[in-house]
């Protein structure tokens, strides 16, 4: 072969790589397909929905997917579509499923249409595959078999290349999408996703003390991840002990679906997936939005019935249970505005004969933290945690008032408690000098005395936070207050109605009677 010939060649195989190599960052088409009840089999699916378009940026790869089950020999599709950057699915040409027996078959390939057809071939038998439609499998013509095998060294080359490259600068995603229950610290309760799959973290909701909350995608739903440092372990631990403890459904809440650990020895990462709420913390909606009187009751309510039932001590189902950081950042609010409480790396629970574990006085949130607690003198028994509890109730409340419109007054941007009189980044010192010496708390507007549901919410708030202890009210107590407040100003309402009617009547002027005459 002349020196003209090897160089045409070395010039052919470097641009045919370089194709390949480049052709991963360019758009691509996928089967669309999405399950409905309608469909209870492969062949009576009736039409795939289309074909989806692939593309991001210009860094990252994209894949086909396709999820299905097989129920008594009964091929069930479950989702198509494309896949982002996955280091499990970098040049795969078919769509394979290699895991032994799984709930949920998942398979990712590259290629245009390559999830158009899908296979499943376990590891440990060379079992036909299943196709699950009925489109024959077009053969790969001989020279373009030859030519990939011949170019196989050097796109491996590029691929180990490109991958280190990846991974170096998004390890924090470099994560297999399947969603499986950790071995630690013991069995998980049962829960219907956790043999499901894939699990995707697609958008950084929020920053924490103890990591990071992360929007997902589990199959066509959304969850909430809430991802801990391996050195924040104990809160981790901590709040999935008391997801996992007996009675801990209930609707104002956070649902708790599965804890995981993810990574390597060297960057382990502790996962907890929850029900995830788009409208977010009562903190966000309060700074973007104001209340009405009916919105600021469901949610006091809702709010107030959740911490209840977080203390009450039910014998034989469920012990009592402190949270120690209630503030609005953990109370989430639902698409119907109703609240559930969440963030319980901190809790305590009281069991008869047991250690309530950790109970270091000074934790917590400063600018929520109760006269005992600033001033570390706390009596360790169940009811003292509670009462601090209670004490964050009536700064909630607070802020709930403060972004009402039900007073006739202004109402005033979202201020947090005591950012008058602490500022936005309080010391320990300075909730000290305003809670504890001088005994302030966070000032109640004149106009909330005149409403009638403001005016009792505001007594309501004040014996929550009030500086003896033992004269704080009840969560159970406060649920009442807002079911009377609400009552209250129903009949005010109506009384006022009756009112505007009568005095409408007295004012009329009736015209003059026509003589008959």
């Amino acid at each position: 072969m002349g020196s003209a010939t090897r160089l045409a060649f070395s010039v052919l195989l470097i641009t045919c790589s370089s194709g390949a190599i480049l052709g991963h960052t360019q758009t691509q088409t996928c089967v669309l397909y999405s399950y409905s009840s309608y469909s209870s089999s492969v062949e009576g699916r009736g039409n795939i929905s289309g074909v989806e378009i692939c593309s991001g940026q210009k860094d990252k790869r994209q894949h086909c997917f396709a999820t299905w089950r097989n129920t008594s020999g009964q091929v069930t599709v479950v989702k198509q579509g494309c896949w982002l950057d996955d280091p499990s699915c970098y040049d795969r040409r078919e769509c394979v499923e290699r895991k032994e027996s799984p709930d949920v078959f998942f398979c990712c390939c590259e290629g245009s249409l390559c999830n158009q057809k899908f296979f499943y071939l376990p590891n440990s038998n060379h079992t036909p595959p299943l196709p699950p439609t009925n489109i024959p499998l077009t053969l790969r013509p001989p020279v373009v078999t030859a030519l990939m095998y011949s170019l196989l060294p050097i796109m491996a080359v590029a691929t180990i290349v490109l991958l280190s490259f990846w991974m170096y600068r998004h390890h924090k995603l470099a994560y297999p999408p399947v969603l499986v229950p950790t071995q630690e610290p013991g069995p998980l309760p049962p829960s219907p996703v956790l043999g499901q799959k894939p699990l995707q973290l697609l958008e950084l909701k929020a920053r924490g003390r103890f990591g990071c909350v992360w929007k997902a995608q589990l199959l066509s739903e959304h969850v909430a991840v809430k991802i801990f440092p391996a050195q924040e372990r104990q809160s981790w631990q901590n709040e999935f002990e008391i997801f996992s403890l007996s009675g801990m459904r209930h609707e104002n809440l956070l649902q708790f679906l599965g804890a995981e650990k993810r990574g390597s020895e060297l960057q382990t990462e502790l996962w907890l997936v929850t029900a995830y709420h788009h409208k977010g913390s009562l903190t966000d909606h309060l700074k973007a939005n104001i209340l009405s009187w009916s919105e600021l009751c469901r949610i006091a309510q809702s709010m107030s019935r959740g911490l209840a039932y977080l203390h009450e001590d039910i014998p034989a189902y469920k012990p009592a249970i402190a949270h120690r950081d209630f503030k609005s950042k953990n109370v989430l609010l639902k698409s119907d505005l109703t609240a559930c409480i969440a963030d319980f790396g901190l809790a305590l629970r009281f069991e008869a004969g047991k250690s309530p574990g950790d109970a270091h006085g000074q934790v917590g949130t400063r600018r929520y933290m109760a006269p005992e607690v600033l001033e570390g003198a706390i009596n360790f028994q169940r009811d003292a945690f509670l009462r601090i509890d209670m004490y964050a109730v009536g700064l909630v409340l607070w802020e709930l008032a403060s972004r009402c419109k039900a007073a006739d007054g202004p109402v005033d941007e979202y201020l947090l408690p005591f950012e008058e009189e602490a500022g936005q980044h309080p010391s320990l010192e300075d909730m000290q000098e305003v809670v504890v010496y001088k005994k302030l708390r966070p000032t109640i507007r004149e106009c909330w005395q005149k409403h009638a549901g403001l005016a009792l919410l505001c007594e309501t708030m004040e014996e929550c936070w009030d500086h003896e202890a033992e004269a704080r009210l009840s969560a159970g107590c406060v649920e009442e207050r807002v079911v009377q407040m609400q009552q209250q100003q129903s009949s005010v309402t109506a009384h006022e109605e009756i009112v505007t009617v009568v005095t409408m009547v007295t004012n009329v002027d009736y015209p003059p009677k026509e003589s008959s005459l």
